[in-house]
């Protein structure tokens, strides 16, 4: 078990990630992932680490696209977080890494999702607060809608946790409503 606090988790994100978007993207998916910990795994015991994977899975993307996700990988693993380091890799599916643990499970099933969600709660005058599964069903349709998010990775995530898609929409929603402000998705402005 690894010693990496959320403070130094956040000095690397800052380090390697410049543009406010992906931090609030990092962020948003801590704050899912915190939640998650508390439905699919061991609850508080869980959050702390989840949440890192969250705030970290992308955090050598902006940097290094062409080697993402292998240099925050390689640095969880020098930091003796063998469980975070593997769902960051299992999260990136053209790597065909195995998601074995819930962990690994929940950060797929979450980061497209979240990003998706903040989306489609960016352009609503009410933002997430109103926001609802078929709002969200709907957008996932409209294929020119937040055209890079991989619809096929979403269906997959949620059947990965076993839970119907508009329950793991409505969840990735609560999780993120509380956040509004600080994600800049609560509308009204």
């Amino acid at each position: 078990m690894g010693t990496l606090t959320r403070e130094e988790a956040w000095q690397k994100l800052c380090e390697w990630t410049e543009t406010a978007s992906l931090r609030k993207h990092a962020r948003a998916v801590e704050l899912v992932m915190r939640a998650a910990a508390g439905r699919y795994g061991a609850g508080q015991a869980d959050e702390g680490r989840w949440g890192i994977a969250g705030l970290l899975h992308d955090a050598d993307y902006e940097r290094w696209p062409e080697e993402h996700p292998a240099r925050i990988v390689a640095w969880l693993r020098e930091r003796g977080e063998p469980e975070i380091a593997h769902a960051v890799s299992a999260h990136y599916t053209r790597w065909n890494v195995p998601q074995d643990a819930a962990l690994d499970r929940a950060l797929l099933a979450c980061d497209e999702l979240t990003g998706f969600v903040v989306a489609a709660a960016l352009v609503r005058p009410e933002g997430v607060r109103t926001l609802e599964p078929r709002s969200i069903r709907k957008k996932l349709k409209d294929r020119a809608f937040a055209a890079k998010v991989d619809r096929g990775e979403i269906e997959a995530g949620a059947k990965l946790l076993g839970v119907p898609l508009d329950e793991h929409v409505a969840f990735v929603i609560e999780a993120l409503r509380p956040h509004a402000e600080e994600l800049g998705i609560g509308g009204g402005g």
